[in-house]
């Protein structure tokens, strides 16, 4: 299927690394070329060389020694890859009956290669849904995001109940763990038991009790704090 006009003569490698760049500089913290090698799995040299052909294009802006950042045009283009991913992660649990730890790598294949057409099919299908199987918020087709007020599980005080809005979908082995736990989308949860120096936290989910890790509470994101 056709590229939008923007995407024109970019590679899919070059679409991966916007992509990764745009969720790098999300945290608001400086993107080194060693923070980009280790989010893609490449070489330094390899992240350095791709750099500079995409500042060539007018995609990134490239300093020696102070990292990458997207141009508006950049910008645009993750935006539009990210959309592409999580309507398609949606789609995939949704009307094909995929789980939920199997769609982010599916979605990772296919993004690449619809059409803006066959995009807007799968949103009107899917009702305009603003955020995907595991959280993570659906750009609109001008790149807006809807933004809403989170927290980490780990930040939580003993007592406080939550409800699960966020979870890490890159590691399938802990998604189904917490599907194992019961720790999915739109769980209530309260929080009963915080062990000191990071140590594990005690939850009770509906009417069992479960234990989590500090470094796994790292990773999930919770809303409606009570």
């Amino acid at each position: 299927m056709p590229k939008s006009g923007l995407r024109n003569g970019v590679t899919q490698s070059a679409e991966d690394y916007l992509k990764t760049i745009y969720k790098l500089q999300s945290s608001g913290a400086r993107v080194t070329t060693n923070d980009l090698a280790k989010a893609l799995k490449v070489a330094p040299a390899s992240v350095t060389n791709m750099a500079k052909k995409l500042a060539e294009s007018g995609l990134l802006r490239h300093t020696k020694h102070r990292g990458v950042a997207l141009t508006p045009s950049g910008e645009k283009i993750a935006l539009e890859m990210i959309r592409h991913h999580r309507l398609l992660e949606l789609y995939l649990l949704e009307a094909m009956g995929y789980s939920w730890d199997r769609v982010h790598d599916e979605a990772e294949k296919l993004e690449h290669h619809i059409s803006e057409e066959f995009e807007e099919r799968i949103d009107q299908l899917l009702g305009h849904r603003k955020r995907d199987p595991h959280g993570d918020p659906i750009p609109d087709r001008n790149g807006a995001i809807e933004a809403r007020e989170e927290s980490l599980m780990a930040e939580l005080n003993v007592g406080q109940s939550a409800v699960v809005s966020r979870v890490s979908d890159e590691d399938p082995a802990v998604l189904r763990y917490l599907k194992q736990l019961g720790l999915v989308l739109d769980t209530r949860i309260v929080l009963t038991k915080k062990a000191p120096f990071n140590g594990p936290l005690e939850l009770r989910i509906g009417r069992s009790r479960q234990t989590v890790g500090h470094e796994l509470a790292r990773t999930i994101h919770v809303a409606d704090i009570e």
